[in-house]
């Protein structure tokens, strides 16, 4: 009997997408950090806004060993650049409460800075503007619509999407 007779032919293979394999690598070093998960890493702009993105990163969150009921709150470090420490210092209870309320319960109570270089990400490139004229021709094939903002809108969607 060989090798191919003694595989089961109806055994089902699952598929993985590569962010499932990749989360699991991820969330033990997160973990590592004191994330629960990647999310204030990945999400960090949506949270704290541009401006503050654009001078800190979070680097790790420091809980405290006490085995409570009720852990105190953690201590985010975050990386920022020179000069740009004492404008997020005098902004920290903002960046606190912001963090908070994204992960849902007081999980951060105070936070301390390093200063270090910021590790840039190459900035997207704003989209062309969209061709009028395509617009229009997009429009012109939108007949049945009555409503005219709504042909507008759908004709500059249109547009938006043959430019690419």
């Amino acid at each position: 009997m060989d090798v191919a007779e003694r595989r089961p032919v109806n055994k089902a293979r699952r598929t993985h997408t590569l962010a499932d394999v990749a989360g699991k690598c991820l969330a033990e070093s997160f973990s590592r950090q004191g994330f629960t998960s990647a999310e204030l890493v990945t999400h960090w702009h949506d949270i704290v806004g541009g401006e503050v993105a654009g001078l800190s990163e979070p680097l790790k969150i420091q809980w405290s060993r006490s085995h409570a009921d009720d852990p105190e709150p953690g201590v985010l470090v975050l990386r920022v650049q020179g000069p740009a420490a004492l404008e997020i210092q005098h902004m920290s209870d903002v960046i606190i409460e912001r963090v908070n309320r994204f992960l849902g319960w007081r999980a951060v109570g105070r936070l301390a800075l390093r200063q270090a270089p910021l590790a840039r990400r190459p900035k997207r490139l704003p989209p062309p503007p969209i061709d009028p004229q395509a617009a229009e021709r997009v429009a012109a094939t939108l007949t049945t619509i009555a409503d005219e903002g709504l042909r507008g809108a759908l004709a500059r969607l249109g547009a938006a999407i043959k430019r690419t």
